[in-house]
């Protein structure tokens, strides 16, 4: 499946999944998350999304070198631009990309209100497209989790063939109360519904990347989950072959 990647032939599942997350968070959703990106008053359903995710932000963070200078970083699925700005803070090179062309507008008008040491490259788009160049370090905060098992780690597969040091990213893990949260969710008003997810267990992950299928030299590194009301979503660092191995990828 890796190989078909790299070919530039997409599998099935992730090409349809991802015309339907363009859909999505360009169109139906669009405003949603601005709202839920900003300091706006949410439902208190969308309180815990954004606490959770702003836990999120920090525990992938928490897993990248303090100082990134020098460093080339693709932001895989930007949304509204929060953790790009966070990188670029730290003197990384960001390119930024995300499907929905209008979230990467809002993004990148939020930045320009920020005093930022380095550009960032805003790009609406796939996230494999192999004319973005070759990182040091790929982010993808929950913009995997939308796709089934075999397409998200294929995904990764073909990131890591691009990416010198390290991956973090996040999965929704597997879990009995995800299961029972995500049919409760169904209940709510369509504006506080999220969009459809594809649990994968962390056995799966560590598995999918210890087959060698495009993950040559590449290893599993610290987990995190992060639970918060009704966000749940777990943290994963993959280390690569030219990682600095002081306490992980560094």
């Amino acid at each position: 499946m890796n190989e078909t990647l790299r070919t530039g032939e997409l599998p099935e599942a992730y090409a349809e999944r991802r015309a339907w997350l363009t859909e999505y968070f360009d169109r139906t959703a669009v405003r949603a998350w601005e709202q839920l990106t900003s300091d706006a008053p949410v439902s208190g359903i969308r309180r815990t999304v954004r606490a959770g995710r702003d836990r999120m932000r920090e525990t992938l963070l928490s897993y990248l070198p303090s100082k990134l200078k020098g460093m080339r970083i693709l932001d895989a699925g930007c949304g509204t631009g929060a953790l790009a700005v966070a990188l670029a803070r730290r003197g990384a090179e960001v390119v930024a990309t995300d499907l929905s062309p209008t979230l990467v507008h809002l993004a990148r008008e939020r930045s320009q209100e920020s005093q930022l040491p380095t550009a960032i490259q805003w790009s609406a788009g796939d996230m494999l497209d192999p004319t973005l160049g070759t990182f040091d370090y790929v982010v993808a905060m929950d913009s995997l989790i939308h796709y089934p098992a075999p397409a998200l780690l294929a995904a990764l597969g073909t990131l890591a063939g691009r990416t010198r040091r390290g991956m973090v990213v996040t999965f929704a893990p597997r879990t009995p109360l995800l299961a029972t949260m995500w049919a409760v969710g169904r209940m709510f008003p369509r504006a506080d519904r999220a969009p459809r997810i594809e649990p994968i267990s962390e056995r799966e992950m560590r598995e999918g990347i210890g087959s060698g299928a495009g993950f040559a030299g590449w290893r599993a590194g610290r987990t995190q989950r992060i639970v918060n009301g009704f966000y749940t979503s777990q943290a994963f660092e993959l280390v690569g072959p030219n990682a600095v191995t002081s306490g992980g990828v560094s």
